[in-house]
């Protein structure tokens, strides 16, 4: 699995609408990160690339994707210094397709609560 609804029921009280909205925002989220990351990494605007790394740390890190948020905070740090710009192409593609497969998880739990 790579959720961890654990935080998420945390944070939400356990309210299942609450959890349904949250994972709603969180498949919003994501695909805009994902363009918006894809498109600064093209265009080689690295500092805001950073912005938007920490916003997608933060959405995956409510998701419990612990190691997608680390990833993302090493992006994030790495575009502030400019360092190991080889592995930012590599950290979106990961984030890509991890979250792509977090959104079938939650779609799965979705339908298990309703």
């Amino acid at each position: 699995m790579r959720t961890n609804l654990n935080y998420l029921k945390t944070i939400s009280g356990g309210d299942p609408d609450l959890m349904l909205e949250m994972i709603e925002i969180f498949n919003q989220q994501v695909i805009e990160l994902r363009n918006e990351m894809e498109d600064l990494l093209e265009k080689q605007e690295y500092s805001t690339l950073g912005k938007v790394a920490h916003k997608a740390k933060t959405s995956v890190a409510i998701m419990g994707m612990d190691d997608l948020s680390s990833e993302l905070k090493k992006l994030e740090l790495n575009t502030q210094e400019l360092k190991n710009i080889n592995t930012y192409r590599d950290c979106i593609e990961n984030f890509s397709i991890e979250t792509e497969e977090a959104i079938k998880e939650l779609m799965e739990f979705k339908n298990s609560i309703r």
